[in-house]
């Protein structure tokens, strides 16, 4: 085998020697920029180029898409697992490794179409084109879907074992989602779709966008897209990977990738990148406010940057926990456990994914009640769902209040009270939520026609209970779930016709017990008395008292009101002299609970 492999690279190396661009190939581009410019290179690349049609792909990938460059060992080079500075995680063999079925990375490579073959209407010559129709590995292509490429922002909902990722895009001028490969195959995608948008310039304006392409021949995409990849193309030079592949690609298919042999000709065409390396200003003036026993809410003097902020991260406890546009100088926290102290902190970013300095820290404290949480503990009202003008169900991945959301067989373009999720034959899943569930409430409405049904609702894929839907817009509660700890959400309709779209989704938390934290703090034996405080003396009965090292008071906006170091110390009593009449909470070491001054 080693000597057929050895003789099989001689020969691949032999190909590409004799395959360069032959003299005067670009001649009649000398001189030309812009729109010209891509005219020209149009015309170059349309003249000769043979449509081996869709199948012909696998065999092309023999002398396309082998690594000679990285390993050397002559397996498939996968631009979605390929690690450029080390072992790769798996590797596919030519030609006997081909998809077939997927469940995990790593099983088979399959035909990926960096510009999504929905976008032409699956129409040849563009099906076939191996210019920019990768082998790679088939899961991650079905993860990637037919989103745009761009830049992730913290929180992909997904990673592939080379780092590839999926996720709310932070590029500037489009907050969908996007695919990122990494940085040593960046370059390679934008030169990819650069090629795409000249070689059928002239049949874009009958193209979809896919919220990639432009609707003409000039400049072809859409700004964002183009700004980034223009970012792309500069970063990441041309390998020697793409040229031996762009010399096979000629041999096989008669034409060539010319943002390949001169990378120049992107910004002659369509200018230098816009680059925006000046972060914004911190936030300031952050203040807690409106607590209750699981939420916070947060309020701030808004951000400065000279381009424009488009996001605001909230840390609580230094872990992200949430994202608000930048046009917020508010949110509300939720999730949270009742009497607890948190501290929070924003931070600002920009189009360019630049951060500012993290903002003043604020604590907040939550109030007592019940375990549950007494009200809804989290939400997902589906305002985050990409857009696309692309109504077909498909794969969708989103990220709302730190929740990643996974729909199959979903289509988008359907609405209750605002956006809803429309599922047919498919499941609306999270990723993993902390703070059990006790009851769980959805919207639902019935769209185009078919039966009234229902959806099936799984904790940690158990069964639960059904949320009927029919064409009348209904809300169902499903109660007495009582799940403690972490949990997934997974919501499935079976039904390959009826299609019911779903909104205003809450459930409410739930730790074990349903009765109230103050009930579960005398249960470790320490009370407090009299309640409400008379005589400005609150006495506290426990075991250990003299061990306790602070005790602080908040009133219920979360403000501390006095922090008393050692307070047992000498006694079991605290002195309130100085508090107003209302409501308070008492926290020490061991317990926090909440008292009344009258």
């Amino acid at each position: 085998m080693k000597r057929i492999l050895s003789f099989f690279l001689l020969s691949f190396a032999f190909i590409n020697a004799i395959a360069q661009a032959p003299p005067g190939y670009y001649a009649p581009a000398v001189g030309l920029t812009g729109a010209p410019l891509k005219t020209a290179l149009r015309t170059i690349i349309k003249e000769g180029h043979q449509d081996k049609g869709y199948s012909g792909l696998w065999t092309a990938y023999f002398t396309t898409d082998r690594d000679t460059t990285y390993e050397n060992d002559g397996t498939i080079l996968d631009i979605y697992s390929e690690n450029p500075n080390g072992p790769d995680p798996y590797n596919f063999n030519v030609g006997t490794t081909q998809c077939g079925q997927y469940s995990t990375e790593g099983q088979c490579y399959n035909r990926e179409h960096i510009v999504p073959q929905s976008l032409f209407n699956e129409a040849f010559p563009m099906k076939s084109d191996i210019h920019f129709i990768r082998a790679t590995d088939g899961k991650v292509n079905g993860m990637r879907s037919n989103y745009p490429f761009g830049k992730v922002g913290n929180t992909p909902s997904y990673t592939s074992q080379n780092g590839s990722k999926l996720g709310n895009s932070v590029s500037p001028g489009y907050s969908g989602i996007v695919f990122e490969p990494i940085d040593a195959f960046k370059g390679d995608v934008a030169r990819m779709i650069f090629y795409f948008v000249t070689r059928y310039e002239t049949q874009l304006a009958g193209f979809s966008s896919g919220d990639m392409l432009g609707g003409s021949a000039f400049p072809g995409l859409q700004d964002w897209e183009l700004q980034q990849l223009l970012a792309w193309n500069a970063m990441d030079p041309v390998s020697d990977a793409e040229t031996a592949r762009n010399n096979a690609a000629y041999t096989f298919q008669g034409n060539r990738n010319p943002f390949i042999d001169n990378s120049a000709y992107a910004e002659l065409i369509w200018g230098t990148p816009v680059v925006d390396n000046q972060a914004p200003t911190a936030p300031t003036n952050l203040a807690t406010n409106t607590p209750t026993s699981n939420s916070i809410s947060l309020s701030w003097t808004a951000a400065t940057d000279n381009i424009g902020v488009t996001a605001y991260d909230i840390y609580v406890n230094g872990t992200l926990k949430t994202t608000v546009s930048g046009t917020s100088t508010t949110a509300t926290v939720t999730g949270l456990s009742p009497l607890t102290s948190y501290t929070f902190y924003v931070i600002a970013r920009d189009a360019f994914a630049n951060n500012s300095p993290q903002s003043n820290s604020a604590i907040g404290i939550t109030l007592d009640g019940p375990a549950t949480g007494g009200g809804n503990c989290g939400t997902e009202d589906f305002a985050n769902i990409p857009t696309s003008t692309n109504p077909a169900y498909n794969t969708r991945v989103w990220t709302n209040n730190n929740i990643t959301w996974t729909a199959t067989d979903a289509r988008i373009d359907q609405t209750i009270n605002g956006k809803a999720i429309t599922i047919r034959n498919g499941t609306l899943t999270s990723s993993v939520i902390s703070g059990g569930i006790q009851s769980l409430t959805l919207t639902t409405q019935l769209k185009f026609n078919g039966n009234a049904g229902n959806i099936n609702v799984f904790i940690n894929d158990v069964n639960v209970g059904t949320i009927p839907y029919s064409a009348t817009v209904k809300t169902t509660t499903i109660n007495n779930i009582n799940v403690s700890g972490n949990i997934t959400i997974k919501l499935t309709n079976s039904s390959t016709e009826d299609r019911p779209a779903l909104d205003d989704l809450t459930w409410t938390c739930y730790n074990g017990s349903l009765g109230t934290n103050e009930t579960a703090k005398n249960k470790s034996d320490f009370t407090i008395y009299p309640n409400p405080v008379k005589n400005n003396e609150l006495f506290v009965k426990g075991e250990n008292l003299s061990k306790i090292v602070k005790a602080e008071i908040y009133d219920l906006s979360g403000k501390v009101i006095e922090v008393i170091a050692n307070p047992f110390k000498n006694s079991n009593k605290i002195n309130l002299k100085g508090l107003v009449k209302g409501t308070y909470i008492l926290k020490t070491d061991n317990f926090s609970t909440k008292f009344i001054v009258e």
